[in-house]
């Protein structure tokens, strides 16, 4: 991808747990041109991260957008995300990140009725030019437990069979995922590792699991590609 001057070349990423990083998503971007920096949140002052001009990515983590009490980097974050946002700068949450942008939205964010975990497919809204249009009968991994309301200007653009809000949109600059759309078939077994304490309190049968990621995480990261080349080319020329 021939970049644009006006374009930053480096995506900055925030996260909240060392083994959730961009995954997949990392090669996709070094292809396209870009280059990775992240931040630790809760240890690296996000204040840069946070005012970047080109596409910063809030990834995901086991703590909730209203833990604010136990986690207080979490309301500098909030704080600074309001403020991208009403800026309109190139922004996209994954799973925690999702959450935040909803909440820095003034929706509410809350835990859900059960621990949504595991691969299954989404139900696509049929809104004009909808960035996820390729995931259509693709299994994607859920693995959360919080869920959100969604924010007045967004646009949904997926559901699933237990949470109606799974993507949103608002205009072409910022995204909002609550599924990993970013994981990477060859590293999912530091999730099973990292995670064994969620996954044995919600009774998840860790073989199956990783069964299915062996089944599904690779034609996943293919559509990621598709789907992330594209995005990245209509923020460019946005």
């Amino acid at each position: 991808m021939q970049l644009d001057n006006n374009f930053p070349d480096t995506i900055y990423a925030i996260q909240h747990l060392a083994f959730e990083d961009l995954g997949a998503l990392e090669d996709v971007f070094y292809q396209l041109g870009f280059r990775v920096r992240y931040f630790e949140a809760g240890v690296d002052d996000l204040t840069k991260a946070f005012q970047h001009k080109g596409l910063t990515i809030i990834l995901g983590g086991p703590i909730g957008v209203y833990e604010s009490e136990d986690y207080p980097f979490l309301q500098q974050e909030i704080d600074l995300l309001k403020v991208r946002l009403e800026e309109n700068l190139p922004t996209l949450g994954i799973c925690l990140g999702a959450q935040l942008i909803a909440h820095a939205l003034g929706a509410k964010v809350y835990a859900g009725h059960q621990k949504e975990i595991g691969w299954s497919k989404l139900s696509l809204s049929s809104t004009e030019n909808n960035p996820l249009a390729s995931l259509a009968d693709t299994a994607v991994l859920h693995w959360h437990g919080d869920t959100f309301d969604l924010p007045e200007q967004a646009e949904l653009l997926a559901s699933s069979a237990i949470y109606p809000h799974q993507a949103f949109s608002i205009g072409k600059n910022i995204l909002a995922l609550q599924f990993h759309i970013e994981v990477a078939a060859d590293s999912l077994e530091k999730w099973l590792i990292g995670h064994t304490c969620e996954l044995r309190k919600a009774n998840i049968n860790i073989p199956a699991l990783r069964a299915d990621n062996e089944s599904y995480a690779s034609t996943l990261e293919e559509k990621a590609a598709q789907i992330f080349s594209q995005w990245m080319r209509n923020l460019i020329n946005n």
